[in-house]
């Protein structure tokens, strides 16, 4: 198995043709003749028993192509590793040279790689930076009721119809003109009666009706929905399951000393606001450090490949999916929830991708312009930080997560801070707007004044 050339054909493309030698590919056709041999029957001999040489005869080269399917893998790798292409896609126009069960096999494949890059400026980025949200008695006070959701004991319900507020187990199918349409289907379904969480009218529906009833709702989806949706009648046919109800506890010094370290709710309101603004203050350098990646990002000059930013749109649903399905919801049922499709909201995510492309090549970029290395110290001190912030041990961090891949992210971590070192923060426009509007304002109240003082010197 061998690279046998590699050419540029393309911008951010490269050909690679090459070559598996005949014994190489013979013992592929072996292992797939052992895999597969089964599936065949051969007169004379029992399912599974009969020599290659009688199933080709009776069927063909049946095994060439699945051979060359399972051994294409380890050869692209090793022939990518050969060649010091870094690719950022799948191989694409595969083409057959040649392949024989002697000779072997040569094919070409393409590639996409990834792009050479110039950064225009890196040092001295300037960016808005917003001032620290204070924190508010009320923000305290919205934080303790999440506490007390969150402590809230659940207790079930037998002997009422539902009501606002209640949590009520549901199996739901949507059907538009007498037919179920897609994503409008769930069983054992947990809704909060009044949270909002569905189309207009379809909570409120439910208040009234007992458990174990199975009723109809009618509702109309929003003009703003998905286009197949928008403004169609639709009937759900429920069935509800069970009520239950949240008792929330009371916010006394009792509720702080279940909660936390502290006695009195005093010490603990204290606390949570000290938090609150320890976060606000990481929040302003955060949102600080994403603006300066963002012009970062616009001083990239170089030709992208749109399966890069693609590659990362894949990865925010398939991100979306996993949480989605953590509250026993389909992406399809989300989508209908929003009144989306998959082309919309691939779309949402695009833009964002196509930037953050764009900074983590000029991170990378950068990381090359300073000589920002990555040492072995720097590789077990990050491990240990991910293992203690999952409370997991260090090896078992090392199984998922490959030290090349955390090499990568020490890397880029290092060439953000020495960005952000140079970083320079402009005060928010909407202030000096504001301030603009207050001294044009000024003048012309002061214009208006003098000229209403010369009319009145006039009469």
């Amino acid at each position: 198995m061998a690279l046998k050339l590699s050419e540029k054909t393309g911008v951010n493309e490269v050909t690679l043709t090459i070559t598996i030698d005949g014994k190489s590919f013979e013992n592929a056709i072996v292992n797939v003749y052992n895999k597969n041999k089964k599936k065949y029957s051969v007169p004379g001999f029992r399912k599974g028993k009969a020599p290659r040489s009688y199933i080709e005869k009776f069927y063909g080269n049946v095994f060439t192509e699945d051979a060359l399917d399972e051994i294409f893998p380890s050869v692209y790798s090793g022939a990518l590793e050969e060649s010091g292409v870094e690719a950022v896609s799948a191989p694409f126009d595969f083409d057959l040279v040649s392949m024989d069960n002697k000779e072997g096999v040569e094919f070409t494949v393409k590639v996409t790689t990834k792009p050479e890059i110039e950064l225009t400026q890196y040092k001295g980025l300037e960016a808005e930076k917003r001032e620290a949200n204070p924190v508010r008695d009320e923000d305290v006070e919205h934080h303790l009721s999440h506490m007390q959701e969150d402590n809230a004991r659940i207790l079930d319900i037998d002997s009422r119809p539902a009501e606002n507020g209640d949590i009520a187990n549901i199996d739901f199918e949507g059907f538009t003109d007498g037919k179920a349409f897609d994503g409008g289907k769930a069983e054992g379904y947990d809704l909060t009666i009044g949270s909002g969480n569905f189309i207009p009218g379809f909570e409120e529906q439910i208040i009234g009706h007992n458990i174990g009833e199975e009723f109809d709702i009618q509702v109309k989806f929003p003009e703003d929905y998905a286009e197949e949706m928008a403004g169609k009648d639709a009937t759900f046919h429920i069935k509800l399951h069970s009520l239950k109800r949240k008792e929330l506890p009371e916010l006394d010094d009792d509720f702080a000393k279940d909660v936390s370290e502290f006695d009195t709710m005093d010490e603990l309101r204290a606390d949570i606001k000290a938090k609150m603004t320890e976060q606000e203050n990481k929040s302003v350098d955060d949102d600080f450090e994403n603006e300066i990646l963002k012009v970062l990002s616009e001083k990239v000059e170089g030709e992208i490949p749109d399966c890069m930013a693609e590659n990362l749109v894949d990865e925010q649903i398939d991100s979306l999916r996993y949480r989605l399905q953590q509250q026993h919801l389909t992406l399809d049922q989300y989508l209908q929830m929003m009144g989306a499709d998959m082309e919309m909201l691939r779309s949402q995510f695009r833009e964002t991708c196509q930037k953050r492309v764009k900074a983590n090549l000029a991170l990378e970029k950068v990381a090359k312009l300073e000589n920002i290395e990555v040492t072995e110290e720097d590789i077990a001190k990050e491990y240990e930080t991910i293992a203690e912030a999952n409370h997991m041990e260090v090896d078992h961090v090392k199984t998922y997560l490959s030290v090349e891949d955390l090499k990568n992210e020490i890397l880029r971590k290092k060439a953000i801070k020495f960005i952000m070192e140079t970083a320079v923060a402009l005060a928010p426009k909407a202030e000096e707007t504001k301030a603009e509007d207050t001294v044009e304002a000024k003048d012309e109240a002061e214009a208006k004044n003098e000229a209403e003082a010369d009319e009145s010197d006039e009469q």
